[in-house]
C-alpha cells in the first residue's frame, strides 16, 4: 500500500512508539536536554576549510574518513574528512581531472558523491554503486568538462543505507568550480563559504541515534553548524559586497533563510548563475540546494542570518519536525559605518539554457505507505518500488531530452535530486516561478507535483534520482536511470 492519508495512531501504533517516544526526539531548538553536549564557542570569527586547489589541469586528493573532529568548539567522536568537518575544501576549473583517493577509516562501508557535478557516472568517476569497506580505499578519476559552469558544489557519502548516518555524523566537504582561467566570476570584496550541518551529540561528543520515528520524519539535529562552527561571526567592512555560497548540508533540514534589516540577492542556484540577480526577502534551500549570495550591509550594527521554521509536513502532531519550531541563527553579520553600498551587475552569465525537441515523456511517483506484512514501519516508494541497484527503473537514450512529471502523493515534502544530469524546473503546483536555468534539487511539496526537462546530453552512464531527505532515501526512495548510448 502506498499514497493516501496515513493516521497518527495507525503510523505510531505500527512503528510500536507512543507518543512520548516521537516527542522525545522532536526537542525543538532550543536548550538541549540533559546530557546533550553544549556549545563551547560561540560568536567567533567565522573559519573556512582548508582549500585544495588544482594545478595545471590537475587536483591529487587523497581523503580519510575517520572519527575524531571538533565542533562547536567541541572535541567529539563525529567524523570527518581529513580530521575536519567539513573536509577541504576541492577548488577545480573546467577540463581539469580531479583524482582523489578515498580512504575509509570508519566502521561502514562508504563512497563519495560530487553532489550537482555534471561528470560521468561511470566506471571510477562520480559512481553511486562503488562501495569501500572498511579499511579499504579507491581510486577516483573524475574528469570535469570543458564547457562545465563555474559555481558551487559539494561532496559526501552516498552508500546507500548509510548516507544519512554518515553525513549527520559530519562527513561533507565544499568542492567549487572556478570561472575558465580562475577569474572572479562576479565583482565582490569578499568570498565566503557557509556549509551549513546539523547533528545531534550527546555529553560525551558522541553522535546520537536516531528513534525510528525520526527516520521516518526524516531527522534534524539539535545542533545547527556552519563550517563545523556554533553562530559564528562574519566581519564586514563598510561599502564592500560580499558573496556567501551556501549550501544545505543537512540530511533533512529545509532552511528558509533570511538576514535581518537586508534583502538577500540571489545570483546563482545550485552552482548554476542565474540570468541576473534577484532580490528575496527570503531564500529557501532544501536538502542539497545551494545558493549564492550578494550582501550588501546598509549599516553599521549586527545582523543574524536566520533559518526560519519550516513545515515539511509529516505524520499527525509530528508534523514539520523539529524546524517548525522557530527560527535558528546561523551566523551573524557584523557590519561597519553605513555606508552607500556598491551596485550589482544587471546582467550574470548564466550558461545558455539547452534548446531542442523532448523525446520523451515520463511520470514518476513519491509515495509513502505502510510497509508489508512483517516488516514493520513504513515503506518510501519511487512508482511503487523500494531501491534495487541490480534493475534499471528508466531507460534513457543518450542525446535526448526528456520531461518528467514528478508527483509527491505523499503528506510530506520530498526533495528530488538527479545525479550527473541536471534540470530544468518547467512548473510546479506551487506555483514558484522557474529559475529558468539547470538545476539538481527541487523540493516537491506535499499532494503536489514539478515538472521537469532533464537533456541527458554529454556521456551516458547509469545512476541514480532519489528523495534527498537522505532518511527516505535510504529507507528505499530512490531508483535508477540508465542513460544507454
Amino acid at each position: 500500500m502506498s499514497g493516501g492519508p496515513i493516521s497518527r495512531r495507525r503510523a505510531l501504533g505500527l512503528l510500536g512508539l507512543g507518543t512520548a517516544g516521537a516527542a522525545g526526539w522532536a526537542t525543538g531548538l532550543g536548550a538541549p536536554p540533559n546530557g546533550r553536549l553544549q556549545p563551547a564557542a560561540q560568536g567567533q570569527e567565522l573559519a573556512e576549510p582548508r582549500v585544495l586547489a588544482s594545478r595545471d589541469g590537475l587536483l591529487n586528493v587523497r581523503l580519510v574518513a575517520a572519527p575524531g573532529v571538533r565542533l562547536a568548539g567541541r572535541d567529539t567522536t563525529a567524523w570527518g574528512f581529513n580530521g575536519t568537518s567539513p573536509g577541504p575544501t576541492l577548488r577545480v576549473r573546467p577540463g581539469d581531472l580531479l583524482r582523489l583517493r578515498l580512504v575509509n577509516h570508519i566502521d561502514q562501508p562508504t563512497n563519495l558523491h560530487t553532489h550537482g557535478l555534471h561528470v560521468s557516472p561511470s566506471g571510477n568517476s562520480d559512481n553511486p554503486f562503488i562501495t569501500i569497506e572498511p579499511g579499504d580505499s579507491y581510486d577516483y578519476a573524475i574528469r570535469i568538462p570543458a564547457r562545465h559552469p563555474a559555481g558551487t558544489f559539494w561532496y559526501h557519502p552516498h552508500h546507500h543505507g548509510t548516507v544519512a548516518d554518515q553525513i549527520f555524523a559530519g562527513l561533507v566537504g565544499a568542492l567549487l568550480v572556478e570561472g575558465v582561467g580562475g577569474e572572479a566570476d562576479v565583482p565582490v570584496s569578499g568570498d565566503r563559504l557557509l556549509l551549513v550541518t546539523d547533528t545531534t551529540l550527546d555529553g560525551a561528543g558522541r553522535v546520537a541515534s536516531p528513534t525510528t520515528m525520526a527516520r521516518m520524519m526524516g531527522r534534524e539535529g539539535e545542533l545547527v553548524l556552519v563550517n563545523g562552527q556554533h553562530q559564528p561571526v562574519i566581519t564586514v567592512a563598510a561599502g564592500s559586497v560580499q558573496r556567501w555560497r551556501v549550501i544545505n548540508g543537512c540530511v533533512s533540514r529545509v532552511l528558509p533563510l533570511r538576514l535581518e534589516g537586508h534583502r538577500l540577492t540571489q545570483v546563482a542556484l545550485d552552482g548554476v548563475f542565474l540570468p541576473a540577480p534577484v532580490d528575496r526577502d527570503q531564500v529557501v534551500l532544501a536538502p542539497g540546494n545551494r545558493a549564492d549570495l550578494l550582501v550588501r550591509p546598509t549599516g553599521s550594527g549586527q545582523y543574524a542570518l536566520v533559518s526560519d521554521p519550516y513545515d515539511r509536513g509529516g505524520l499527525g502532531m509530528m508534523d514539520g519536525g523539529p524546524s517548525a519550531g522557530g527560527p535558528v541563527t546561523l551566523v551573524t553579520l557584523a557590519a561597519g559605518p553605513a555606508t552607500t553600498p556598491p551596485s550589482v551587475p544587471a546582467t550574470l552569465p548564466a550558461p545558455a539554457v539547452p534548446q531542442g525537441p523532448v523525446t520523451g515523456q515520463r511520470r514518476l511517483t513519491f509515495a509513502m505507505g505502510m510497509a508489508r506484512r512483517g516488516m514493520g514501519g513504513m515503506s518510501f516508494t519511487i512508482d511503487g518500488r523500494t531501491y534495487d541497484p541490480n534493475r534499471d527503473d528508466q531507460s534513457v537514450a543518450f542525446g535526448t531530452a526528456e520531461e518528467w512529471t514528478v508527483v509527491n502523493t505523499s503528506p510530506m515534502d520530498h526533495p528530488f535530486h538527479l545525479h550527473a544530469w541536471p534540470f530544468h524546473v518547467l512548473a510546479g503546483s506551487a506555483g514558484v516561478p522557474p529559475a529558468g536555468v539547470l538545476q539538481d534539487v527541487v523540493l516537491v511539496p506535499a499532494r503536489g507535483w514539478v515538472r521537469l526537462r532533464i537533456p541527458f546530453s554529454d556521456f551516458p552512464g547509469r545512476t541514480v534520482f532519489h528523495c534527498h531527505i537522505l532518511d527516505h532515501e535510504d529507507l528505499g526512495m530512490m531508483a535508477t536511470v540508465n542513460v544507454r548510448d
